[in-house]
């Protein structure tokens, strides 16, 4: 009687590798000798079946069609038994067993761990390859319709926190007719629709919400960042436009100045009525504050300032609302009193009239065409001896007397000027907090297309949605998982800077530094694979990665660069790890160990 698989069911043990090895060009040349080598180790076997199953695996002469179909469909029947095969050992034996038992336990106990070997040998992933051949397999892939496990509501109230009404007061808007989502390609007609956006929010009392009720606003700046936030999802434009405007010129008023600056601008400011700029980067420094080459000269003969840029390397540059829109600017420049420097401090300079002249002494270039955010009028500004009044002087830390000197409450230079920079860390909040948002509307689109797009699928069944595949799910859930994670880090952060007292404030601007630089690489690695994700459909404008893509691509570098942010956060780090540790007692020691202990009990994955 001739050897083959029905007539000696002994050797269908080997069926599923074989079946394998010619399946898709799964194994290599080399590979396919070593499981003909491993077949003829095989002491159970006879000289003749051995020869049979080597022909089997003959690289040079492949199985017929009809030979696959028939291993495939004898494989098949094996799983019309209700057992869980671990790997293709077990399988085969369920085959070889189907019938009649023809290994007893003691034969499979002498030859399985040859088999195990094998199979690790090839980088065999068995639970994979059987996953992949069942007939009757309850897999998420046979589910081609995703079902919620949660409920959307209480998902989206625990998102949105205490801040749900203004939340929704901005989505009602943005989905209004005014701000439907036709962006011009023209530059000046998309600035302009962003400037007129801008005023549409204004006038609905959003502008100024961070700012004192007695100046016209609502006193909340955790409101502030969840509209920020929520307006990320309709145009980034309008996001940065807004947050230069009533964040880094009205915020710096409010931040920098004092009453006298919060009755004469915060109002007209929070109503758009006096649209500004910050005018802190220069062409020659952006990260280095303190060398800042503008100055502001005191006249105390006059009680002005004379504002000034030395040379073409000091023009104020990228500043946004300056190209078009801007009427006045917070400059910081370096206080220049009888000849000595007093270091960077910030002054109010008007650089249009209310007719939009730009006003004597200032030129203003338009930065032009950019990467991204061309709703935002970004520009460059230089000063020519432009004298301002005593009064423009932000004075919070740092005054001129009435005698024409220096003073201020914090007598350290250094501790001055981080104290200034520090009042401003809120931008270092809201930034990532818009870049989040941005990776969240990439996702959005991502993960819904994924589970409408179908590829592949069971022979004869419907295409599989791509969503339902392991692979896809990795590409994708991770950055979703840390865009919860994020979301909630942020708001912590959020409250952290709204309940702020001075001894917080260094670990607080350290936090708001290693957060705006992890989540803004977060945000550029989530969008680049959502866009790869979504395949060719990721490329065309109409799904918005594109523009996400590039509108985001500068939140890694303004405020703040990434890496200057990280060297911080870990400057911040290694000094409180050395105070900790400064004395180097027993007690320290332990106390140390005991807090780590906590935090791995306490972040151990359950």
């Amino acid at each position: 009687m001739d050897i083959t698989f029905q007539n000696d069911p002994k050797l269908t043990i080997m069926l599923p590798l074989i079946h394998l090895a010619w399946q898709d060009n799964v194994l290599s040349k080399k590979e396919f000798a070593a499981l003909s080598d491993f077949i003829q180790n095989q002491d159970w076997l006879t000289k003749a079946e051995k020869d049979f199953l080597k022909s089997k695996i003959n690289y040079d002469t492949p199985p017929s069609r009809s030979e696959l179909v028939q291993w495939k469909e004898m494989i098949g029947n094996a799983f019309d038994q209700n057992t869980k095969p671990k790997n293709l050992t077990e399988l085969g034996l369920l085959i070889a067993n189907a019938e009649r038992p023809v290994f007893s336990d003691e034969d499979i106990k002498g030859f399985a761990p040859a088999f195990a070997e094998l199979e690790a040998a090839l980088g065999i992933m068995s639970r994979e390859v059987i996953s992949g051949i069942r007939r009757d397999r309850d897999t998420i892939t046979d589910g081609h319709n995703t079902v919620y496990s949660f409920d959307v509501e209480n998902m989206a109230a625990l998102l949105d926190g205490t801040k749900a009404d203004v939340i929704n007061k901005v989505r009602e808007l943005i989905g209004s007719p005014e701000f439907e989502l036709d962006i011009p390609t023209d530059t000046a007609e998309y600035r302009e629709k962003v400037l007129e956006w801008s005023k549409i929010l204004a006038k609905h009392g959003l502008g100024g919400y961070a700012y004192p009720k007695e100046n016209g606003g609502k006193d909340d700046i955790e409101g502030y960042f969840a509209i920020m936030e929520t307006l990320s999802y309709h145009d980034l434009s309008l996001v940065i436009k807004f947050g230069v405007q009533f964040g880094l010129w009205g915020m710096s008023i409010l931040s920098l100045g004092t009453e006298k600056h919060y009755k004469k601008y915060l109002k007209d400011i929070g109503t758009l009525d006096l649209p500004g700029c910050f005018a802190m980067t220069e062409t020659h420094h952006g990260s280095n504050v303190k060398g800042l080459q503008t100055t502001a000269t005191y006249h105390h003969t006059t009680r002005s300032f004379t504002v000034h840029t030395p040379t073409e390397y000091d023009r104020k540059e990228y500043i946004g609302n300056a190209a078009n829109h801007g009427q006045m600017a917070t400059v910081f420049a370096k206080l220049v009193i009888d000849g000595k420097d007093y270091g960077v401090n910030a002054f109010i300079v008007p650089i249009r009239d209310k007719e939009m002249n730009v006003l004597p002494g200032i030129t203003i270039l338009d930065c032009g065409h950019k990467m991204g955010l061309n709703g935002v009028d970004n520009g460059i500004i230089s000063f020519d001896s432009v004298i301002i009044p005593y009064e423009n002087m932000l004075d919070r830390f740092a005054q001129v007397s009435e005698a024409g000197e220096f003073e201020s409450p914090i007598p350290s230079d250094n501790r001055r000027f981080f104290t200034m920079l520090g009042t401003l860390v809120g931008g270092r909040i809201g930034i990532p907090r818009s870049a989040l948002a941005a990776g969240k509307t990439g996702l959005t689109v991502a993960i819904k297309y994924s589970d409408k797009r179908r590829q592949f699928g069971p022979e004869s069944a419907p295409e599989v949605p791509v969503l339902n595949y392991r692979m896809h799910q990795r590409r994708l859930m991770p950055y979703l998982a840390n865009a919860y994670a994020l979301h909630f880090g942020l708001q912590y952060l959020t409250k952290r800077f709204m309940h702020r007292s001075e001894d917080d404030m260094q670990e607080i601007e350290a936090l708001a530094a290693g957060m705006k630089a992890y989540v803004t690489w977060n945000t550029r690695d989530t969008l680049q694979e959502c866009r790869e994700a979504c395949g060719g459909k990721g490329y065309l404008s109409e799904n918005r990665i594109g523009d996400l893509k590039a509108d985001t691509e500068i939140y890694t570098t303004f405020e703040g660069d990434n890496t200057v942010l990280m060297q911080l956060t870990a400057k911040n780090r290694l000094g409180e790890f050395r105070k900790q540790f400064g004395e180097m007692n027993v007690s320290t020691i332990f106390n140390y160990v005991l807090g780590q202990a906590k935090t791995a009990m306490s972040e151990k994955n359950p």
